[in-house]
């Protein structure tokens, strides 16, 4: 698993329960995904909301340059693409990164769930409100002008550097590309 800060990162484990209790009617349906399957795409409907509940899901944004960035990598109990439960349509791409399994409710449904506990709406509120925050934070260190001031900031605000494997997808969250990130890491160790 990648380890990651990202906004989804921010979520805590008492919201991971409060969040699953809305994905256990009988309303939810699971989906396998392999490895590059996409969930949806962008301009697609958004009429589902994914809860992760084995392997890790990325939520991709294609730029005007033709780079992909990963927006948010959600891994087990997280919600994909939260901001969904509000949109006509899906903005971004949600791919598996490796083989998941994820469980849908319809926004109807989700956000019925919410609206019918209102600790659990509160509790979603404070998981958006955090969101937002580690999304200006990953905006914040995607402006620092080296990939060595990206790199530091990253770990410093609790980052922790992927296996070899994943460094791609750590170029992908900072914004720089992946030769870039290779050679800064390459000279730290």
């Amino acid at each position: 698993m990648v380890c990651h800060v990202t906004y989804s990162s921010c979520m805590i484990l008492i919201m991971l329960t409060d969040h699953r209790q809305l994905f256990e009617g009988s309303e939810a349906i699971n989906r396998r995904l392999r490895r590059g399957d996409a969930l949806f795409q962008a301009g697609d409907a958004a009429s589902q909301i994914a809860l992760v509940r084995e392997g890790e899901m990325h939520l991709l944004r294609s730029t005007s340059a033709g780079a992909t960035v990963i927006l948010q990598t959600a891994g087990p109990g997280e919600i994909l693409a939260e901001a969904s439960a509000y949109s006509d349509i899906h903005h971004c791409r949600g791919v598996a990164a490796q083989a998941t399994l994820v469980t849908l409710l319809t926004i109807a449904g989700f956000r019925r769930g919410l609206t019918q506990n209102p600790d659990l709406a509160e509790a979603w509120a404070a998981h958006l409100a955090r969101s937002v925050q580690s999304a200006r934070m990953l905006s914040e260190i995607r402006t620092l002008r080296t990939v060595a001031e990206r790199v530091d900031a990253w770990v410093g605000e609790g980052g922790v550097l992927p296996a070899r494997g994943h460094w791609q997808e750590l170029a992908s969250e900072l914004g720089v590309t992946r030769e870039a990130l290779y050679r800064e890491l390459a000279r730290r160790r």
